[in-house]
């Protein structure tokens, strides 16, 4: 009998070709078993040990390892530095208001000032318009990020609520020849507007819709406030209509200095069932003089607000800070502009059929409990039933894995009752045998650990008195061949 000579070369597990010595050639015990591309077996012919290593070189390792350090220090550079750039970043916004005479521009210049002062970083450009439905049209094409709206202007899909900045109400103001004591009577007579792309323009529209008048039915001339003042005071026009706040100065310098006098809306809660977003209001008796009182008595008309927009792609910090200084600022707004008392939060979806800005719904929420805090029991209770579960998958990886170690056991039984055999053999042809044996215990040790029946720890163990039994079996056969020898001799 030849030297016996076995093993596997560089190849993948479950493949290689077993040569059992010059006396026969036996088909790969392993052919069974499924390859593993990952890792290597490799036999040791003069030490008779056995290596699992890893297909990946470490000179590899080692050549990507500087590519990799280098890669997550510029990440992190870059990372700093972004932050950096956050937070000393200034943020430039364009305010849209109406014009220079009116409300929504001085009140946007207010708002600026007291923004910068308290918050370096914002800085808000107010540009004059014609009013709400221009505004309206800048904030849909970027023109403004901020605009000053009422809120029966027709909305734009980028606009979001900040916060209702004041109210508003309807003032129609005749000459005491015109003859006019009701919006009926407004039919063939000529009516000073403001100029189309205003707030103002667009809600006397809706109004003549409600009271079924036609632009055919009367004149009108779009003027400025200054240009229609004059226009009524010289009686070429019948009457004025603006949307202004309760109170307005120039309501009250037009009322005392000319023969001029406000005629009632009194169908405002017939409206708001079109309109919703319109109130039924009052200007109270006495408001504009209180002797004798102007009006005479309080006086029936229609309301809506004042509405501060942003586009819905502008920074949610940002606006967040912004209703933040508008808020809790206000005494300083107030004293800039004394309509900033009537800054409120936006009541449903603040008239205009949107909703608010999530910088601005963040603030208003700043006091609810955030999300842990408010469902707390329902986490707490998810946590001691995820706990139970990852309990119970522990204790079935303890019992899989004393499954496999009780099997690797039973190999190396197995194994040492191989040895205690080897050692008692008389002949090669049980040497030849029980290496055989040795061989077949091995094949199903390979495919019990390709099908996960035992780990790679207790193969390791396994191929240690695996190893070994080669090892006795080895010098068994010596010896047997040194006696045959001797007994020849």
């Amino acid at each position: 009998m030849g030297n016996w000579e076995w093993g596997m070369g560089h190849r993948e597990w479950g493949m290689g070709h077993w040569e059992w010595g010059p006396r026969r050639a036996l088909t790969p015990p392993l052919s069974g078993a499924s390859n593993f591309p990952s890792l290597l077996l490799i036999f040791n012919y003069n030490t008779c040990n056995f290596a699992i290593i890893d297909r990946v070189s470490t000179s590899m390792q080692s050549k990507l390892l500087l590519p990799v350090a280098l890669l997550s220090f510029v990440l992190i550079g870059a990372f700093g530095w972004k932050l950096h750039q956050d937070k000393e970043r200034v943020y430039q916004l364009t305010l849209a208001t109406g014009t220079k005479t009116g409300n929504y521009y001085p009140f946007g210049q207010a708002l600026a000032d007291v923004v910068v002062k308290h918050n370096p970083r914002i800085r808000i450009q107010v540009i004059e318009t014609q009013g709400a439905e221009e505004n309206m049209r800048k904030l849909e094409s970027n023109e403004a990020q901020l605009a000053i709206v009422q809120n029966d202007t027709a909305a734009v899909p980028s606009a979001r609520v900040i916060a209702s900045l004041f109210k508003e109400v309807f003032h129609l103001i005749v000459s005491e020849q015109s003859g006019i004591k009701s919006i009926s009577d407004l039919k063939g007579k000529h009516i000073a507007l403001m100029a189309r792309g205003s707030g103002s323009y667009s809600s006397f529209w809706l109004m003549s819709e409600h009271y079924g008048l036609k632009e055919t039915d009367f004149m009108f001339t779009p003027n400025s406030w200054t240009e229609a003042s004059k226009l009524f005071s010289n009686g070429e026009v019948d009457a004025i209509f603006r949307v202004l706040p309760p109170g307005s100065d120039l309501v009250r310098n037009l009322l005392q200095n000319t023969q001029g006098k406000l005629v009632q809306i009194d169908q405002g809660s017939a409206m708001k069932i079109k309109l919703p977003y319109l109130e039924a209001d009052m200007i109270p008796k006495g408001t504009y003089k209180a002797d004798p009182a102007v009006p005479d008595a309080d006086l029936a008309t229609v309301g809506v607000q004042a509405t501060l927009l942003a586009r819905k792609d502008v920074d949610p910090e940002i606006v967040r800070e912004i209703t933040r200084i508008l808020f809790e600022y206000r005494r300083n707004l107030v004293a800039a502009n004394s309509l900033a008392a009537m800054i409120s939060q936006p009541g449903g979806n603040g008239g205009l059929a949107l909703p608010l800005h999530e910088g601005a719904q963040a603030y208003y929420d700043r006091e609810k409990p955030d999300f842990w805090v408010a469902n707390s029991d329902f986490l707490g209770l998810s946590l001691s039933i995820v706990t139970l579960f990852v309990s119970w998958l522990w204790q079935l990886r303890s019992r899989f894995l004393e499954k496999q170690k009780n099997q690797a056991d039973q190999f190396n039984l197995a194994i040492l009752s191989l040895i205690q055999k080897i050692r008692q053999a008389k002949t090669l042809d049980e040497i030849d045998l029980l290496q055989e044996e040795l061989f077949e215990i091995f094949k199903q040790v390979i495919v019990d650990l390709d099908e996960d029946r035992i780990d790679s720890d207790s193969f390791q163990s396994f191929t240690f008195t695996w190893e070994t039994a080669i090892k006795i079996a080895r010098d068994r056969e010596k010896i047997l061949r040194e006696l045959r020898l001797a007994a020849d001799s």
